[in-house]
């Protein structure tokens, strides 16, 4: 098995995921994790009685109060850019045919719980988010804890396979472009990395 220390530092401001609604969070997402042990867990991770928007999302908190991401958080950052990486001619990522498969079964994120370490503190993002219906656009308010860029994470990944190195490089270069978190598409959650000892 090869491991890859790495620390990814946010070039962007990083927006929570999780709902501030324990009972929606334990009921949709919670259950759907892969690599969850416990609902309850990640529940009591939330700290959604310190928070008042029932709609918003936020970032799971340890003991401390210091937000964090979750390990299968980076496993899905990994499928989602090796599914779009797939598509560009010349990448390592074209050559993988069941890329979820491999992702879930032979890449691995060491720490359960990430830490996310900023200076500055947890402030609030609200966008409107639209959206195409049967009755017409319909257009909502959308809020999101938000941590401004310069905060950074480091995990190790553990590949079972050496060559799959490169792969995790490849993608971790995209999130240059692409980020982790919500609202990804406006550049939220894009980050640089290195490798640390």
């Amino acid at each position: 098995m090869k491991e890859l220390k790495v620390r990814l530092t946010f070039t962007e401001s990083i927006l929570g995921t999780a709902s501030a609604n324990p009972e929606i969070h334990a009921e949709y997402i919670a259950s759907n994790a892969p690599d969850a042990p416990s609902r309850e867990e990640e529940v009591a991770a939330l700290g959604a009685e310190e928070v008042f928007e029932k709609g918003m999302t936020v970032f799971p908190k340890d003991a401390d109060g210091v937000p964090f991401l979750w390990d299968y958080q980076i496993k899905g950052f990994f499928k989602d850019a090796c599914g779009m990486l797939r598509k560009v001619k010349d990448t390592k990522s074209k050559e993988i045919k069941a890329y979820k498969k491999e992702i879930d079964g032979l890449i691995f994120v060491k720490e359960r719980k990430i830490p996310i370490h900023s200076d500055g503190q947890i402030t609030i993002c609200q966008r409107p988010l639209r959206a195409s219906t049967a009755q017409g656009e319909r257009i909502a308010l959308s809020s999101s804890e938000e941590i401004q860029a310069g905060a950074f994470i480091e995990f190790t990944v553990q590949c079972l396979v050496d060559s799959q190195v490169g792969l995790v490089k490849e993608w971790l270069d995209y999130g240059a472009l692409r980020g982790i978190g919500q609202w990804r598409n406006a550049s939220h959650g894009r980050f640089t990395w290195e490798e640390v000892k």
